[in-house]
């Protein structure tokens, strides 16, 4: 008995969302737009995301030595950051290297040169690059240097290592960080407006259909039928108003990313927006119709609990 109700409650549902074509179109397009931009929330979020751990990839610790440090000191430090099981890699950079790189950077500033070859000397000291295994090791890597007082110059006259640049990169990197994360709760917060507004429109369209149905609504009372029989069908309209705009949002997106592929690449550390959307394409159809079901099965619900009285 409960598999033919919930057949009927299925065939009149969809009876209905064909029959009331332009109040499912209305429904459909203002799911669509909002769909559409938490689609763009979850896009911007991966392409802020992935662009952060693209710079902190990037970014390394510097140590810089001291003009008169010996190449052999220089390289037993090397030996013992390359000992930490925090530290993926350590590039040495000799003073000549150093000099040659400052050269080539500003090979256009013609006054700079000329002051570098007054110098009788080389001004540059050399230099290790650390890369950590994990952007969250590099304070244990700095901390491991500045718990040797014996290597800084700042704290030792004969000390070697001049300084290293890891705060400056540290408050760059986090303060980028929370510039992405207001950012994504900015999105989530017009999408959440977004999906209020739209759960507005779709409740008031449930509910011109339902007064369109009132005198068979009331039939359906008068012979006994259930609440759960009464509702089912305008559910049964609601999910398919959320399941048709996510996949029409889909459909849109498609030439979107293809058309914004290229710049992401360009401009956002190698993110092919086209390409994420065809890897993750049925996961992104999975959370927007989920989304989009919810929303149009709450929205009957609601309106349907209002004007039946049930």
């Amino acid at each position: 008995m409960f598999w033919v109700t919930a057949r009927r409650i299925l065939h009149t549902g969809v009876i209905s969302f064909w029959r009331n074509s332009f109040v499912s179109l209305a429904s459909v397009l203002v799911m669509t737009v909002t769909l559409f931009v938490i689609g763009m929330v979850i896009f911007v979020s991966v392409i802020l995301n992935t662009t952060l751990e693209d710079i902190k990839n990037k970014v390394d610790v510097n140590v810089y030595f001291t003009i008169a440090s010996p190449e052999v000191d220089i390289l037993r430090v090397k030996g013992s950051l390359e000992e930490l099981p925090e530290v993926a890699s350590v590039e040495y950079i000799s003073k000549e290297e150093a000099l040659e790189t400052f050269r080539e950077r500003h090979k256009d500033d013609y006054l700079t040169l000329q002051a570098l070859e007054e110098l009788s000397y080389n001004p540059l000291g050399g230099r290790l690059n650390v890369l950590a295994k994990d952007p969250s090791q590099y304070e244990s890597v700095v901390s491991f240097l500045e718990g040797k007082p014996e290597l800084l110059s700042a704290a030792n006259p004969n000390g070697i290592i001049e300084k290293v640049n890891y705060r400056q990169n540290k408050e760059v990197i986090d303060r980028l960080s929370r510039l992405i994360a207001g950012a994504e709760r900015l999105g989530f917060a017009f999408a959440g407006v977004l999906i209020l507004i739209s759960l507005m429109i779709t409740l008031n369209t449930i509910r011109l259909v339902i007064y369109m149905s009132r005198e068979e609504i009331a039939v359906q009372r008068l012979v006994g039928a259930s609440n759960f029989y009464i509702r089912g069908p305008f559910i049964v309209s609601g999910v398919l108003y959320g399941a048709v705009a996510a996949f029409l949002t889909m459909a849109i997106f498609y030439p979107v990313t293809l058309w914004f592929g290229g710049t992401t690449t360009a401009f956002f550390g190698g993110v092919n927006l086209f390409e994420y959307y065809v890897s993750n394409f049925f996961q992104i159809l999975f959370v927007l119709a989920g989304l989009g079901v919810v929303l149009g099965a709450l929205a009957s619900f609601f309106a349907a609990r209002k004007y039946l009285k049930v």
